[in-house]
């Protein structure tokens, strides 16, 4: 009751002033609102600038195979053959702290269109999945090959802005159902990817053409069980000339059972190897901080899967590398927008304070002999002390809830006008409230100590 009382004495008295009381706190509304404000603003624009970075590749981790050996030599870094798509599909299944992931396997080669011709930088064997990890969704023409055409090794791929302007001159090969000639192998382009311009390290993002792993891997890089087939047509070839007798109850096993495929039709129908490598594992963690994890998971998961058992002195047949360089910018990026934020803030803040505490002083010397009056009726300091704080944080929560308001409705209206991107932040207007309130106890804290150190005889006395 004594601190309802309190606060209803200290409303009547700055209702006695309501347009010096609104002056008063009109710092503390410009403060908070633009505070809100640049909060949202800064939110919104620090959500585009990580969006933007981890499109150049911040959130994504790649695993590499491992180096072989044999007798002792080492024959370096990614010649291991143990990193399977199976390995891809089990780090997204087992893996929380991955997003998204898609094997790669890469080939070098001279792409033919017509009378022109290029040489790619990159020719990717991969996944509908990789644009998802790339966060590279939006295509300018067309759409990314499915995952049908990766179970069947269709000959269809994905071109960047780069190979459009090189080979086609700028016409849509999607309305053209133009097709490509990459190591004597046609595909079928179905999609055009948006620009993506060059990366941190200066290469062109947009010179890449993205097709089914499977079709790269069986129809171009030579990992394809032909040679089957290449050895039963030299058996038939001695053989040609021998006829199966009817008195032979079985045929011989120099005599092929079936035709012999020729060499375009083996070329046409590839027929896959039991076990299949891919160059690389290109995976996306959910967010900059959860990269450390990501690579804790994937590292125990595919220790597990290719039962490497360090115990026994066996060293890790993969190697997992994350973009550091690209991390530490996007940490740098914001920590430097949320230092400045809070500087901002600080300085809106002390100035509504200073503001505060001013009028707070006149309000004291203006009561004086109130203060005097109400100390000679039994009133003791910490009661006036008391009623001229719950003064000062009543004007500072008044204003900090206009302020709030004020940069609600600025935000909004930025976001009309300008098309700025803006994203509400609960934090801001929950801490608003608190620092308008500590605002109000700090500033106010002096003026009322100095009410309660008065007098009662020469507050009275005072004129």
């Amino acid at each position: 009751m004594k601190i309802l009382r309190t606060v209803n004495t200290a409303l009547r008295a700055l209702r006695r002033n309501p347009m010096r009381a609104f002056l008063t706190t009109l710092g503390i509304v410009i403060g908070v609102g633009a505070v809100i404000a640049m909060m949202e603003i800064g939110e919104g624009s620090s959500a585009v600038l990580k969006k933007q970075i981890a499109s150049l590749g911040a959130n994504n981790l790649i695993v590499l195979p491992g180096a072989a050996a044999s007798t002792g030599v080492s024959f370096g870094g990614g010649t291991s053959t143990t990193l399977t798509p199976q390995d891809c599909v089990a780090i997204i299944r087992d893996c929380p702290a991955i997003r998204a992931g898609a094997p790669i396997v890469r080939v070098r080669g001279q792409v033919v269109y017509g009378n022109k011709n290029w040489v790619p930088n990159t020719i990717s064997g991969t996944t509908p999945e990789f644009l998802n990890v790339r966060d590279w969704t939006e295509l300018t023409d067309g759409e990314m090959f499915g995952d049908r055409d990766v179970a069947n090794a269709n000959r269809v791929c994905v071109v960047g802005q780069t190979i459009v302007r090189e080979l086609f001159g700028g016409i849509s090969p999607v309305k053209a159902r133009a097709q490509i000639r990459i190591q004597n192998v046609a595909f079928t382009v179905v999609g055009v990817l948006s620009s993506k311009g060059a990366n941190m390290m200066g290469m062109d993002q947009d010179d890449v053409i993205l097709a089914p792993w499977t079709t790269v891997k069986f129809r171009m890089s030579g990992t394809a069980a032909s040679a089957t087939a290449a050895s039963a047509a030299s058996a038939s070839s001695d053989t040609s000339s021998a006829v199966n007798s009817l008195s032979d109850l079985y045929p011989s096993k120099s005599v092929a059972l079936y035709p012999t495929p020729s060499a375009i039709q083996a070329a046409d129908t590839p027929v896959p190897v039991r076990f299949t490598n891919v160059d690389q594992v290109l995976v996306a963690a959910r967010s900059a901080p959860e990269i450390p994890t990501a690579i804790d998971q994937m590292t125990d998961l595919l220790r597990e899967r290719h039962r490497i058992n360090l115990a026994m002195g066996e060293v890790d047949d993969f190697n997992i590398r994350d973009m550091t360089e690209m991390t530490k910018m996007l940490s740098s990026t914001t920590t430097l927008m949320t230092n400045l934020l809070l500087g901002v803030a600080l300085i809106s803040l002390i100035v509504g304070g200073v503001g505060i505490m001013n009028i707070m002083l006149v309000s004291v010397t203006e009561r004086t002999r109130e203060i005097g009056l109400r100390m000679a009726v039994g009133a003791r300091s910490r009661d006036i002390m008391r009623q001229f704080l719950v003064e000062a944080v009543v004007l500072c929560l008044v204003g900090g809830a206009l302020g709030i308001a004020l940069g609600v409705g600025g935000s909004i209206l930025v976001t009309a006008l300008l098309h700025w991107p803006v994203q509400t932040s609960p934090t801001a207007i929950i801490l608003a409230v608190v620092v308008s309130a500590a605002v109000g106890i700090l500033f106010g804290f002096y003026p009322a100590w100095r009410a309660s150190r008065l007098d009662p005889i020469e507050a009275l006395r005072y004129e």
